[in-house]
């Protein structure tokens, strides 16, 4: 898993049956508490959770877990929004996302 912002949506009119009614949001890997980027964007589906552009989300990027997640053995799916992130606690320091 990974903490990541969301930083655009991706639109596909004709998808896998697996990905109808999922949104598609291309996410940006960032430190969790800096929110500084850290590497390539990558793109996520979010089936359940409804996050958009500017919400730091948990990502997981485990394709046979983010199947699990969708309740389907066979979605071409890798990568899965499974949080939408409110506030992070490290120590003392606490940043809040939301």
């Amino acid at each position: 898993m990974f903490i990541a912002k969301v930083i655009g949506n991706l639109w596909a009119t004709r998808k896998h049956k697996s990905l109808v009614n999922s949104k598609l949001l291309l996410v940006q890997p960032v430190d969790g508490l800096t929110a500084e980027p850290k590497g390539s964007p990558v793109l996520a589906v979010d089936k359940y959770l409804g996050a958009g552009v500017g919400d730091m989300v948990l990502v997981m990027d485990e394709g046979n877990s983010a199947r699990q997640i969708l309740a389907d053995k066979v979605a071409p799916v890798r990568t899965i929004v499974c949080g939408i992130i409110d506030y992070i606690t490290v120590g003392n320091k606490s940043v809040k996302w939301h």
